[in-house]
């Protein structure tokens, strides 16, 4: 040291950059005063770094302090940093990959600087979540971690997971997520009977973060779940096991970053509270799905408790979606897509080609023609003072009319008589096992209601016909992109009824997984076409349901149960010389014995005056009306994860549907924050 530098105020601090440029360093020492502010070091570092890039994501790392130095404008000496510190210079959004409660994995840009309330905010405008408030995330524990290491040693094959990126979503990329996906005037985003997205049109002339294949994989469920790969997963057996599942909470109130998670690292999104607030079918299809999902893999592997009967309930409602679900299977949204894409494609070339002078195709030409469908069906009309006349005529449907003639030669002239079915009532009238395909017209006249009855040959002639008089009935064509999907639901559906009269004679030839509907518990106590049938038996009361019909009801059955909504935690009461299990739900504390289950005492929120943490020695107490007051320490996770659940329930409950949609932040730490 010179004589010059003796006694003066520079340092030197050891600086490490996070980058991808071979022929540069990554480590650099810059001379430094106390009185230098964190945003004059940024710009100090990049001089010295001298590559042209984009830096405006970077930010300081203290690895020794855990913690981020976002405050710029604050010095070196104000945030006390020495000359041993080692500081990383790295982009704030770094990628993560997510398992959502439907088992897919998604891999994004995720704020590692933020904190994990505002993060998890955004992760849930990428997936177009509605109500991120009610989702967190949590580390898997490494108990639930060791059944699958030892079932993976057993497997040559190693297993490669389907991972959807949307790493180039606009919040991944750091940018704020397209506001219009909150507003209450908005068009609807998704067909509130079927779920997937309304229409491709709004990836084209939109900016949303998901696109509409994506929407697709998110918003569907798909089965796959074998009996073996059950019997692989973690199942609690008890409720010390159920405890270890709620552990792995992040704090919301301290970044990914601080809590030891790291870039590619996998966490888990989940419904933390069991809330669910203004559920929309027209607005939360990736919502609603994932709700089922996490409700229908808490009943398969068993988190939470039900009867049998209730069992059979919840596997009939899986078979009726799954069966619902086969008209929309991933393949038909693609062709529909391309469809869509290609006729406007189409559209485009023939105004090109019409602009330019020229001729086209008969194909472009016929792009906006509507459908038709012809056949040779049985026409029923009933008489007064006899019996129905049954009579074969040749049928033309066509726009929203159907037109019937004496035979298919004299369809060119005028026809015996034509019926509009816009407003009128369509009834199946089917019989499977029968072999008997009847459709049911009411027809509005003057003087009250035509009938008339249709009788089709199969099954997949009444699918079409069918179709066509629903979607006509509602005044629509058969050019709507909903009449494939609606004849495939018909089919399913005779398909189903077909399994269900099969089941009643021989349930051996029903081609069903029934150990996909159902825990592992049930297909040990039951034979296969016992556990059919009898699901078949359940299924018969909502074999009409709709997709979303399906999920939603799944949904309100799961809220049903007695335990639903109960995150259980092993905590030792003040005063007591043995270990108690808490659940702490939407409205209640429940303190529950651990050796037998039973209830032992229960506290209601609404009775709380108040509650704090004593943070040295981690213990929460809590303050009820009638001098009531307890006091816990917990033993299976953290004191705060327990103190952020009851704020968490208590700022839920402030939500009212006259506010907007937006988040009181502030609100929600000082309720769940805390002072450590």
């Amino acid at each position: 040291m010179s004589s010059s530098d003796y006694g003066s105020h520079t340092w030197e601090l050891l600086l490490t950059v996070d980058h991808q440029h071979e022929d540069v360093p990554k480590e650099f020492l810059l001379p430094v005063t106390g009185d230098l502010h964190i945003g004059g070091l940024m710009l100090k570092l990049v001089e010295k770094i001298n590559v042209s890039q984009d830096w405006s994501d970077y930010a300081f790392w203290w690895e020794q302090k855990k913690c981020w130095l976002l405050r710029t404008h604050w010095t070196l000496d104000k945030c006390g940093v020495q000359a041993d510190a080692k500081l990383f210079f790295t982009p704030q959004h770094k990628m993560l990959r997510l398992r959502l409660p439907s088992m897919k994995t998604v891999r994004l840009k995720v704020s590692f600087s933020a904190m994990v309330f505002r993060a998890v905010n955004d992760i849930c405008k990428t997936l177009n979540i509605r109500r991120p408030e009610e989702l967190s995330v949590l580390k898997q524990s490494g108990d639930t971690l060791k059944k699958k290491k030892k079932k993976d040693k057993n497997n040559k094959e190693p297993v490669t997971e389907d991972i959807l990126n949307l790493c180039n979503s606009p919040v991944s990329s750091g940018l704020p997520a397209n506001p219009g996906l909150y507003s209450k005037t908005m068009t609807p985003i998704y067909d509130p009977v079927s779920g997937s997205p309304a229409s491709s049109t709004i990836t084209w002339f939109s900016d949303g973060s998901v696109t509409d294949q994506n929407c697709s994989v998110l918003a569907l469920s798909y089965p796959g779940c074998s009996a073996e790969m059950l019997a692989e997963m973690y199942q609690p057996r008890s409720l010390a096991d159920k405890a270890k599942l709620n552990a792995g909470w992040l704090d919301s109130s301290r970044s990914l970053m601080e809590q030891g998670v790291l870039e590619d690292d996998q966490l888990l999104l989940r419904f933390k509270y069991y809330t669910f607030f203004d559920l929309n079918p027209k607005y939360d299809a990736v919502r609603i799905n994932q709700i089922y999902e996490q409700a229908r893999w808490a009943i398969l592997l068993e988190e939470i408790d039900c009867t049998e009967e209730e069992m059979l309930i919840f596997a009939a409602i899986q078979a009726q979606y799954h069966v619902s679900k086969m008209s929309l299977s991933s393949e038909a949204q693609d062709s529909t897509c391309e469809s869509e894409v290609d006729e406007v494609e189409a559209a485009l070339s023939n105004l090109e080609v019409t602009l330019e002078g020229g001729s086209t195709s008969n194909i472009l030409e016929d792009i906006t023609d509507i459908p038709k469908l012809a056949d040779n069906l049985r026409l029923v009309r009933p008489r007064k003072l006899s019996l129905k006349a049954i009579k074969s005529y040749w049928f033309i449907f066509r726009d929203t009319s159907i037109s019937y003639f004496k035979n298919k030669e004299s369809a060119q002239g005028e026809p015996i008589e034509k019926l509009n079915l816009k407003g009128c009532e369509v009834v199946p009238d089917v019989s499977v096992a029968a072999k008997k395909f009847g459709i049911k017209l009411l027809i509005p006249v003057a003087d009250g209601m035509n009938e008339a009855y249709l009788r089709c040959d199969n099954e997949d002639q009444y699918a079409r016909w069918m179709a066509a008089c629903v979607l006509a009935s509602k005044g629509r064509t058969m050019a709507d992109s909903s009449y494939q999907p609606e004849v495939q639901k018909i089919l399913s559906f005779l398909q189903m009824k077909n399994m269900s009269s099969q089941a009643t004679s021989d349930p051996d030839n029903v081609d069903m997984k029934p150990e996909c509907f159902v825990s592992p518990r049930y297909t040990k106590k039951y034979k296969s076409k016992q556990l059919t049938a009898r699901i078949l038996e359940a299924h018969q009361n909502i074999s009409q349901m709709s997709l979303v019909e399906a999920k939603l009801r799944f949904i309100q059955a799961w809220q049903s149960l007695p335990e639903f909504g109960l995150s259980y935690y092993i905590v030792r009461f003040k005063g007591s010389k043995k270990d108690d299990v808490l659940g702490v739900s939407y409205n209640r504390l429940i303190r529950i014995d651990m050796a037998t289950g039973d209830p032992i005492t229960t506290w209601r929120f609404s009775n709380m005056k108040q509650w704090n943490v004593n943070w040295e020695i981690r213990q929460v107490a809590i303050e009820f009306d009638q001098n009531v007051s307890i006091a816990f320490t917990c033993l299976s996770a953290d004191c705060k994860i327990i103190h952020e659940y009851i704020g968490g329930y208590i700022f839920l409950s402030t939500r009212s549907k006259d506010q907007n949609e937006t988040l009181d932040e502030e609100l929600f730490h000082k309720l769940t924050g805390g002072q450590e």
